[in-house]
């Protein structure tokens, strides 16, 4: 890894032989490429000073919450940007796993279990259960991506739709009649959103169990992109397909994992998601993707290809979920925060798209 303080110093000597006109399109440029992170410092101390609430210990616990339940998705998205696709299935799986890990995981005595006759399912069981749903709609979509040449978001569409369809079948089965899936279990709920951090600090810091599983999702993740023959040819395809297969990349298998791994990330995503809002319906997930993107685009996984890191898509989802918490903070109407995270989107990808035409 780069050192900083070796880093600043080259760009320091660079900028000392660089004349006027020069020095004056550096910080043009510098200002123009880092606009989103500079509105963005702009925003979270505004919204401080208008409420100060917001930096409270409760409020960043909370921040910390979000960031850790919304991570996995936005790290599985992050390796189909890296290939310069997208995943629009992704929001409509894990309302599928969610569905499912819920209808599990009732409570044996509960008045409306979805499955009467089903007893206690270990929870590993439905955990691998939601990763393989995850995974079989993860490899359809980098089946198509990668045998016939089909554009990722036309691939993807037509999966979501699939999804969405399926959920809303299984939603209607069983007399369930697309009535919200409750009623779960307390074991499951301890295991997702109770606090073993909480246990050993005395209730000085109750982070739910679900942060910590993150992190170790993290890890795995780092250790995938940067550790392993898979990341490094997942880059290169994603770099030049045509350079990548000549040097000897399995192109097709890249790509089918990759797309299997973000899927087995959305199914994890869908058991997190069952236990933390308790109860299910069928809009579960509904655009969850949109802001898995906006992360990674914000941390710098940049849509043409080849480019990102582990630590830009989490320093992603942590600004996007600041913003949010923000714009609640300032009880900003949430029909305009539809509106707001578009222009995110749009502005990302606007930054991206010149820093990558400037290096031309």
């Amino acid at each position: 890894m780069t050192n900083p303080v070796t880093s600043l110093k080259r760009i320091s000597d660079h900028y000392k032989t660089l004349d006027a006109k020069d020095k004056r399109s550096f910080w043009i440029d510098g200002l123009l490429n880092n606009a989103i992170y500079i509105i963005l410092v702009v925003f979270v101390i505004y919204t401080v000073i208008k409420n100060p609430r917001v930096a409270t210990k409760d409020s960043i616990i909370n921040l910390i919450s979000l960031v850790a339940a919304n991570l996995p998705m936005a790290l599985g998205i992050g390796g189909c940007i890296v290939l310069t696709g997208t995943d629009l299935s992704a929001g409509r799986v894990v309302g599928l796993t969610a569905a499912v890990s819920a209808s599990l995981l009732q409570a044996t005595d509960y008045i409306n279990k979805f499955w009467d006759n089903l007893g206690e399912v270990p929870i590993v069981v439905v955990l691998l259960v939601a990763l393989l749903i995850g995974g079989v709609v993860g490899i359809v979509n980098g089946f198509f991506v990668a045998k016939f040449q089909l554009h990722p978001f036309i691939v993807t569409l037509a999966t979501q739709l699939m999804v969405y369809g399926a959920c809303l079948l299984y939603f209607m089965s069983n007399d369930n009649n697309g009535q919200p899936i409750s009623g779960l279990s307390q074991t499951y709920k301890d295991v997702v959103t109770g606090s073993i951090i909480g246990d050993l600090t005395g209730g000085a810091l109750v982070l739910p169990n679900y942060v910590i599983y993150a992190l170790v999702v993290l890890a795995i993740m780092w250790f995938i992109w940067n550790k392993t023959t898979f990341g490094k040819n997942m880059f290169a395809v994603g770099s030049n397909p045509e350079a990548a297969n000549v040097s000897g990349v399995n192109v097709f298998k890249t790509t089918m994992m990759v797309h299997a791994l973000a899927g087995v990330t959305y199914g994890y995503t869908g058991v997190i998601e069952a236990a933390r809002i308790s109860s299910n319906q069928p809009g579960t997930g509904l655009n969850y993707e949109s802001d898995a993107i906006a992360a990674c685009v914000i941390g710098g996984v940049s849509f043409v290809g080849g480019t990102g890191t582990i630590g830009g898509v989490v320093l992603g989802v942590f600004l996007l979920r600041i913003i949010f918490v923000g714009l609640n903070a300032l009880s900003i109407d949430n029909n305009m925060q539809y509106i707001i995270k578009g222009a995110i989107i749009l502005l990302a990808c606007s930054i991206d798209m010149r820093k990558y035409l400037s290096k031309k």
